[in-house]
């Protein structure tokens, strides 16, 4: 039977069209509304960079490579610039009709043609004081470099004129230097009116004070921006270090070739043809016309000058019933296992372990993974406080964490500095497991405790990200986790593990037996079911056996915020599986699986998504759940998600962004359902085990 599937890259833009709608959704807080828009702008960005850039090198290799027979990676491209466009169109009517919902509340985002006097003489102080020393014009008429120029920014490009004529007309690119000065200048509040302009439209005004040396007296300016292809190349290159490829890859990146070219529609043609010809930006199919302003991720952190109401409230984390009032979280983890929820408990247990660790004069040794950190990461200052108090410390970094290769190496030098052991991956196998292990000496015998999670060790994102982590004593599972350390410091040899599932070496043949099972059940009339909660389902393998499962009656409920290729609800095919997607307040990220084992049901978290990168390149670690206190918690949470009828989108074969709404008055917003629950957890009284 040929079974059916969505484009990968075609499901990736259902799910950001998820982001745009709730910008578009009138019950989202209009300052949320507006960061919606800068995520989705962000998303779109990181789409063409990886996912565009790869099918444009696609192109004429296709025929060529038996992997792309079935796969036309032009048409798919014709695809996306469709889509896009269309999602362009709606994104900046959403725009406009936030900006005219913000002047309802008194906030206007005005531009330098609206400055009265007093906002003008307030932007000519603050840009001599905080703006010129920024900007470094670049004459076109003189440029050589293109790759100089960096693909995430955005420069105004300046048509400098003199009115008579006397003086012939000139051209000049502007860097607006978004990372180190806000994109959003707050003007002084005038009769209860807040206004805000954005940091081109400042440097628009003072173009004639940029521009002095000259004798020009009219300036038109446009925004544009373009964005590079962001795959690494790495060589083979055996007598240079794992470090040393990556960092020249780095540079590479810096200066990859433009996917894409963007700019504002009302850009003069003699303009736009000299900067595509020095930009060597020849291709047509790369050009997109937009509005004024360009790169909406700013809009990530927009102000509010308004009411709270404009914003979600906050939520206060929870305290976990099991570490309430705790002295010491490793003798709480001693009695039993625990499970943490984020952002609804806090990430600083996380820490609190660490530095507890770190002091601890019986703890001899921690051993942690890390993928991608905070920024100011007290997660890095906790191990190299651990170093400095003695301990063994041995961190596995990953170097290539897209986009926070360059961070990571930073990390890596200053670990390595504290004492710390570093070990770095191999080419083509990258470490995307979440652990932690804590060896302990206790009455003359030597303790684990571990850590197992679903999202990286992270303080900032975790306030954010939807993430589970369990913290165990179990031998079962810390005596695993030490054989995964084992692997990374001897070469990948391969361990024999019976309690966690291990990528790259049995986990997709672990979950396909997880199905057989409940294949044979509905065949001999046993109840049958599964619950499948993750990133990205999209490996092929595991998806034909799901619609197998469903063929044989298998019941399967799976909710995939992201790309999702498998088809739901196709008669013979599909009938038996239902998918939604959550996008919401938080980001979901967490990975976890329920079967219904004949009754005996099997619980599970892990870091890995259903994709064949997960399975076959990474090492991913999927781990049982075995305390019933935290199975019960965890079924009662996925159900809750199943039941969201405010949040919640129906992915179809008909339409992939369907809201599931009721018309009745039992709304559940699944998030905010959550944290009730687990607020309600909090004030049990702790199980003595």
């Amino acid at each position: 039977m040929e079974y059916k599937f969505i484009k990968r890259e075609i499901s990736w833009l259902h799910f950001n069209e998820r982001v745009l709608q709730e910008a578009a959704d009138l019950t989202t807080p209009l300052i949320e509304r507006i960061k919606f828009l800068g995520i989705f702008s962000n998303n779109q960005d990181e789409f063409f960079r990886v996912r565009v850039a790869t099918l444009t090198r696609m192109i004429g290799f296709e025929n060529k490579n038996p992997e792309y027979q079935n796969f036309d990676p032009e048409k798919t491209l014709k695809e996306i610039y469709e889509i896009v466009y269309n999602q362009q169109k709606k994104f900046i009517s959403t725009y406009n009709e936030i900006v005219k919902s913000l002047s309802g509340e008194n906030i206007f985002i005005i531009n330098e043609k609206e400055l009265c006097k007093q906002h003008g003489e307030y932007v000519k102080t603050y840009f001599q004081k905080e703006v010129r020393s920024n900007l470094f014009p670049i004459m076109i008429e003189n440029f050589q470099q293109s790759t100089s120029l960096k693909d995430k920014s955005i420069y105004l490009a300046v048509h400098l004129k003199k009115k008579d004529g006397s003086v012939k007309d000139n051209f000049a690119l502007i860097e607006v230097p978004t990372s180190r000065i806000s994109r959003f200048l707050i003007l002084p509040t005038i009769k209860d009116k807040h206004y805000i302009i954005l940091l081109e439209d400042l440097i628009r005004y003072c173009l004639s004070d940029i521009f002095s040396i000259f004798e020009y007296d009219e300036f038109h300016s446009y925004i544009i921006k373009f964005t590079r292809d962001a795959e690494l190349d790495i060589d083979n290159d055996v007598s240079k270090s794992f470090m040393e490829l990556i960092s020249e890859s780095l540079k590479q990146r810096k200066i990859g070739r433009a996917v894409r070219f963007i700019y504002d529609r009302s850009i003069t043609e003699d303009l736009f043809n000299i900067i595509t010809k020095k930009l060597k930006i020849t291709k047509k199919e790369n050009h997109h016309s937009g509005g004024r302003y360009h790169n909406f991720k700013d809009f990530m952190d927009f102000p509010n000058v308004g009411s709270k109401d404009l914003e979600y409230e906050k939520n206060i984390s929870l305290p976990h019933k099991d570490l309430v009032n705790t002295k010491s979280i490793i003798t709480a983890i001693g009695k039993k296992d625990i499970m943490l929820h984020y952002p609804y408990q806090s990430f600083q247990y996380i820490i609190d372990l660490l530095r507890e660790a770190s002091i601890d004069p019986n703890v001899k040794s921690i051993k942690m993974t890390l993928y991608r950190v905070a920024k100011n990461s007290k997660i890095i200052n906790a191990l190299i406080n651990a170093a400095r108090n003695g301990k063994k410390v041995t961190v596995f970094l990953e170097l290539l964490a897209r986009f926070d290769e360059e961070a990571n190496i930073y990390w890596s030098g200053k670990l390595h500095d504290e004492g710390v052991k570093i070990i770095h991956g191999i080419q083509g196998m990258k470490v995307h497991s979440k652990l932690i292990l804590i060896k302990r000496k206790e009455e003359n015998k030597i303790v684990s405790y571990g850590h197992i999670g679903t999202g990286n060790f992270n303080e900032e994102s975790s306030e954010v990200f939807a993430d589970d982590s369990l913290l165990t004593a179990n031998e079962l599972i810390t005596s695993e986790i030490d054989k995964v350390f084992s692997l990374f410091e001897n070469n990948y040899r391969p361990a024999n593990f019976k309690t966690l599932i291990i990528s790259p070496y049995n986990q997709r043949n672990f979950f396909m037996k997880m199905i057989d099972n409940e294949i044979n059940n509905a065949k001999i009339g046993k109840e049958a079911w599964a619950i499948i909660k993750l990133n990205s389902l999209v490996d092929e393998t595991i998806i034909r056996k799901l619609y197998e499962a469903s063929e044989a009656g298998v019941k399967i409920k799976i909710i995939a915020r992201g790309i999702c290729v498998l088809v739901p609800g196709i008669k013979g095919q599909s009938e038996n599986i239902e998918t939604v997607s959550i996008v919401d307040k938080f980001l979901e990220h967490s990975r976890a699986f329920i079967f219904c084992n004949g009754g005996d049901e099997k619980y599970f978290i892990s870091s890995a998504d259903w994709m064949t990168r997960n399975f076959d390149h990474r090492i991913e670690v999927t781990c049982p759940i075995l305390d019933k206190d935290i199975q019960s918690e965890l079924k009662t949470i996925l159900s809750i998600q199943l039941n969201d009828n405010t949040k919640a989108r129906i992915i179809s074969k008909i339409s992939p962004n369907k809201y599931k709404k009721t018309d009745g008055e039992n709304k559940i917003r699944s998030q905010f359902e959550i944290y009730n629950y687990l607020k309600q957890q909090s004030l049990l009284k702790p199980i003595e085990k």
